[in-house]
């Protein structure tokens, strides 16, 4: 599946997860949904639209950790990895970014991917948009250390930096929430700041913790579809079980629409068949595929969304793309800003 020009390399995520960010922030890399350029002019917004957090940096540690090298790591292809420096750190993917920066190693990081969308990030040179790595780039910026994802590809880009001697790690791609900690720890391996990973998962956990414990109790719980939009390619998604919403869903004490409707599977088109049997009470967008359809006006206009509950309140729940599906040290702000709108009064 493409969108704009920036090809998508579709794989199986256990698989969605990275698939939908790839899209994602392939169309922001490409200017599909960026701005004004796919908003109509006037278009209301949502009510309850907030972003996860404003504005969009990380927090890094207040005291990392100095690298202890060389370190010989476990990389998620079933190779060992010995990593001698990390003086230039080059990761391949926006959520591995974020984990990188946070544990204090942002100013070692020489490059980035499309969807390191976080202002310590946003000057780097972009070396690979959406999965499409340009090994030439990569190699250029002289990389002591690469960390991609399991998604991450090429497979031939890959094998071309791993050629050419520079230590590459791939880490498992996020399914879920359970996935947070884990991330975070083969990150923190891989750099040799192995206690820095440990203070950033306890921290990281415990703002989770304190975020569900705001959640209120109720008897029915909310339920939200979540859609994959992208109005300037026509692309109209429908998440189910793997769309790596789910878990975020039900962490915010909500039922995954899609899923508990029979789908399986990542994603499925739009049909005002599909969206009358999940009848959502709310429906979450990313906020850039929100803008790409004209706002909760034009979203309304998608086949069968205005037959559903949630389309007839004008129920839209929007996170940035940048941060909704990393499952990284943000995960609190994603889910604070879900229990807030879905719990929020309606307006």
């Amino acid at each position: 599946m493409t969108t704009g020009r920036c090809p998508v390399r579709r794989t199986r995520l256990a698989g969605a997860l990275t698939a939908v960010l790839a899209l994602a922030l392939a169309a922001t890399g490409c200017g599909n949904g960026s701005g004004s350029g796919d908003g109509a002019p006037g278009a209301k917004s949502a009510p309850a639209a907030k972003t996860a957090a404003a504005p969009d940096r990380v927090e890094p540690l207040a005291a990392p950790a100095a690298p202890r090298l060389p370190v010989t790591v476990d990389s998620a292809d079933g190779r060992k990895v010995t990593v001698a420096s990390t003086e230039r750190i080059v990761p391949l993917s926006g959520s591995l970014s974020e984990i990188v920066f946070t544990l204090g190693l942002g100013d070692r990081v020489v490059a980035r991917d499309v969807t390191a969308t976080f202002e310590q990030a946003e000057k780097l040179p972009v070396v690979t948009r959406a999965h499409d790595v340009s090994a030439e780039s990569v190699l250029s910026l002289k990389p002591t250390l690469v960390v991609a994802e399991g998604t991450t590809g090429p497979a031939e880009a890959i094998e071309q930096i791993r050629d050419a001697g520079v230590p590459l790690v791939v880490v498992k791609p996020a399914k879920s929430l359970a996935d947070v900690g884990t991330r975070i720890d083969a990150v923190a391996a891989a750099l040799g700041v192995p206690d820095s990973g440990t203070a950033l998962r306890a921290r990281t956990q415990e703002r989770i913790d304190v975020v569900r414990k705001t959640i209120p109790a109720r008897a029915e719980k909310p339920r939200v579809a979540f859609l994959y939009v992208r109005g300037s390619a026509a692309v109209y998604l429908l998440g189910g079980a793997e769309s790596g919403a789910s878990s975020l869903l039900e962490a915010a004490g909500a039922v995954d629409a899609g899923k508990e409707s029979g789908l399986v599977k990542d994603f499925t088109p739009i049909t005002s068949e599909a969206l009358a049997k999940a009848a959502p009470d709310a429906i979450l967008v990313m906020s850039k595929g929100l803008e790409s359809v004209g706002g909760i006006d034009g979203l309304v206009k998608v086949p069968g969304v205005a037959e559903t509950p949630a389309g007839t309140d004008r129920r839209v729940v929007t996170v940035d793309d940048g941060v909704l599906l990393n499952y990284g040290p943000r995960t609190d702000l994603v889910l604070r800003s879900l229990v807030d709108q879905l719990y929020g009064k309606k307006k």
